[in-house]
């Protein structure tokens, strides 16, 4: 197999022991593998990440994990049989496994499908590696308060599933975001033909291009520079991958994804640009310095290509929410530079379905006003409350304590069960 050195664009500027070594966090592989389901649809995944993966680690990247990620399960199932979910979850998760995929996602719930949100925890307990999400917004362009109800009501009976609250780290509440995100819980496929994308673990690129400059202008650039000399290297990896597996290449999302280390820290990068504490005043203009940054750089994308700010998976983020620097307002704030949305934050087990839906309810309005993809990730943990530490064992998590979510139930219309259109904003 052909081997496809990183660009050498990669060196300028920087002494060898700093070139930083970002890693390829999911190779993620997007079918329609049909229910029942169809062997033929399933060896084009396998043949495609028996190829992919090698290729990608011949040019030099570690590959953390390869994905598969398919159509919404309801359009996988019948109407008259969404109750086999959780058989499907079991079968295709035995099937990508064998496949040599370590995760799955079966896509949204779907707010034309109301029923099909109450159908997750069960599916989520019966799996191990198999991720869902649940739309709030429309395809019209409608955010619709029974679906953000219910993918609350899923938070809420997922935090329950074992003691830590970890089966919310399969599920996500999803607003104004298409399909083709290499990213869980948010990945899902749209139509027949079957592509790939990529999701990076790229945050070091930050902190290195950061590290390194003696002016903001410096700064930016030099990320630039390296975001787009990875980029090149890999999507000539991608498409040589193509033409061997035919399965298409649809991008990369390059969301900057940290790392439980301080080196690999989003948070980091954004402190080294000059906010002294994240959370305090500067953060905001931080982040959007470094969107507006990912934005200047010229590669395929796919997915959110944006900033991404989990609380759990990010040290920095963690050490400033534990220090009460960092709370859900400020992240939610931040997403409106540029981020992903609410990621990996933990609450307090008692926290209700009404006030999960207010919050939920903020960030689907955001989403469609602004008209940008955003997702809640949320984690209730049983028996803890606001301040307690988390105590999570789990390496890709670094521990901080379970944030409060300052929210109240919602009353008259917004508890109500309509939908209603929100217009970008600056739109007549």
């Amino acid at each position: 197999m052909t081997n496809y050195p990183i660009s050498s664009a990669l060196l300028v500027h920087l002494a060898p022991d700093k070139i930083p070594v970002m890693k390829i966090r999911s190779i993620t592989c997007f079918i329609n593998p049909h229910y029942p389901l169809e062997e033929r649809k399933l060896m084009v995944a396998g043949d495609f990440i028996s190829v992919a993966r090698p290729a990608f680690e011949q040019a030099g990247y570690e590959v953390q994990s390869s994905r598969l990620a398919t159509i919404p399960f309801p359009r996988l199932l019948r109407r008259s049989s969404q109750s086999q979910l959780t058989r499907l979850a079991q079968d295709l998760e035995k099937a990508s496994a064998d496949l040599g995929y370590a995760y799955l996602s079966l896509g949204p719930a779907l707010p034309g499908l109301i029923e099909s949100f109450s159908l997750i925890p069960e599916a989520l307990a019966a799996s191990q590696n198999v991720f869902f999400s649940g739309l709030m917004t429309t395809e019209n362009g409608q955010v619709s308060l029974p679906a953000v109800q219910a993918c609350a009501q899923v938070i809420q009976q997922a935090s329950s599933i074992s003691m830590d609250g970890f089966a919310n780290l399969r599920f996500a509440a999803l607003a104004n975001v298409p399909a083709g995100s290499p990213f869980f819980p948010a990945a899902y496929h749209r139509g027949e033909q079957p592509a790939f994308a990529l999701a990076t673990q790229a945050a070091d690129l930050a902190v290195t291009a950061f590290n390194d400059a003696n002016s903001l202008e410096e700064a930016c650039d030099h990320l630039v520079r390296l975001v787009e000399s990875h980029a090149h290297a890999l999507t000539e990896v991608a498409h040589a991958v193509e033409g061997s597996a035919g399965v298409k290449f649809a991008g990369i999302d390059f969301s900057l994804a940290p790392f439980p280390t301080a080196q690999l820290s989003l948070g980091t990068a954004l402190e080294r640009l000059g906010v002294p504490t994240l959370g305090s005043h500067g953060s905001l203009a931080a982040t959007a310095i470094l969107a507006n940054t990912i934005d200047r750089a010229r590669f395929m994308r796919a997915g959110f290509s944006g900033i991404m700010l989990p609380v759990l998976e990010d040290a920095t983020l963690a050490r400033r929410a534990a220090e009460g620097a960092l709370g859900v307002v400020e992240l939610l704030l931040y997403s409106a530079v540029c981020g992903t949305g609410l990621d990996t934050i933990p609450l307090p087990g008692d926290t209700s379905v009404e006030d999960l839906s207010a919050a939920l309810l903020d960030l689907a309005a955001l989403a469609l006003r602004l008209d940008k993809p955003l997702t809640a990730h949320l984690m209730p943990i049983p028996g803890k409350f606001a301040g307690d530490p988390t105590g999570f064992e789990f390496a890709f998590f670094a521990n901080s304590q379970v944030l409060p979510l300052h929210a109240t139930p919602l009353a008259n219309f917004l508890a109500g069960d309509e939908s209603f259109e929100l217009h970008k904003h600056g739109r007549q």
